[in-house]
C-alpha cells in the first residue's frame, strides 16, 4: 500500500537537490510531486520504503 510522505523545503535549490537524490535512489519520477507555492515535496511510496525517504529528507534538512 502506498502512502504520501511530505517534506517542506525552503529554497528551489534545496528542492532540486532532494529531487535529484530521490531519482538517484530509484524513486520513479511519477511518484514525486513538488509544489513550489506551498514549498512541499510529496513522495508516494510503499510503507516499507518510508525510512529511506526520511533519510533523504533529513540529509537535505527538510521537515516532515
Amino acid at each position: 500500500m502506498s502512502k504520501a510522505l511530505n517534506g517542506k523545503f525552503t529554497s528551489k535549490d534545496q528542492a532540486k537537490n532532494v529531487w535529484d537524490d530521490l531519482i538517484g535512489s530509484d524513486i520513479p519520477q511519477d511518484n514525486i510531486f513538488i509544489d513550489h507555492d506551498e514549498q512541499v515535496i510529496r513522495v508516494m511510496i510503499p510503507t516499507e520504503e518510508r525510512r529511506e525517504i526520511e533519510e533523504i529528507f533529513d540529509r537535505h534538512g527538510l521537515t516532515y
